[in-house]
């Protein structure tokens, strides 16, 4: 009997609860975009791309604390920063596609997106030290994307906010013909 009551109240209570609404989001990992979980798909693309490029240079750079510069690449010294890569390709790829969606409408906004995917995988991919390359060198080499990313996620907002303005304008209305004289009656 009790066992009853306890499932018809279940029941009762998870039919008066409101489903909350289901995002492209929902599943995204906070830590490639922590402030922008909740807001669009673009806006948390564009907050990953620096946030995921950063997580994988910090861990190079571990690398190459560890084993020196010539022998971050040696062996299997190379295996945390492959396995950062290949980890944020897969976790970007939700907020990227919902960034795409959310762009269908604007030709040039998707075209910037998926030029800063592209940017963002061969910065990724650029991580690993070149041959004879001096510690120096290497930080201002790695550090090079940055400026890249902000230019292009600043031209992203900025065809963002194009859109939106232009979306907001109420459409003109087209010229129309003049309403018909009234005759003058006469009495």
């Amino acid at each position: 009997m009790a066992h009853r009551l306890f499932l018809a109240l279940l029941a009762a209570l998870c039919g008066a609860l409101p489903a909350s609404p289901a995002s492209a989001l929902d599943k995204v990992d906070p830590y490639i975009c922590p402030t922008q979980t909740q807001g669009s798909g673009i806006d948390c693309f564009l907050e990953a791309v620096p946030q995921t490029y950063t997580m994988c240079r910090h861990i190079k750079h571990i690398e190459i604390i560890e084993f020196g510069m010539a022998g971050a690449q040696e062996g299997v010294n190379g295996a945390k920063t492959e396995s950062c890569i290949d980890k944020h390709k897969l976790t970007m790829t939700r907020p990227y596609q919902a960034a795409l969606r959310e762009a269908s409408r604007n030709k040039d906004e998707v075209q910037s997106l998926r030029k800063l995917h592209d940017f963002w995988l061969e910065s990724l991919a650029k991580l690993v030290p070149e041959s004879g390359e001096n510690n120096e060198g290497y930080l201002q080499r790695v550090s090079r994307p940055y400026r890249e990313f902000t230019e292009q996620i600043t031209a992203i907002h900025a065809l963002e906010q194009s859109d939106a303005a232009t979306a907001a304008k109420p459409a003109a209305k087209p010229a129309g013909k003049p309403a018909p004289k009234k005759k003058a009656s006469t009495q």
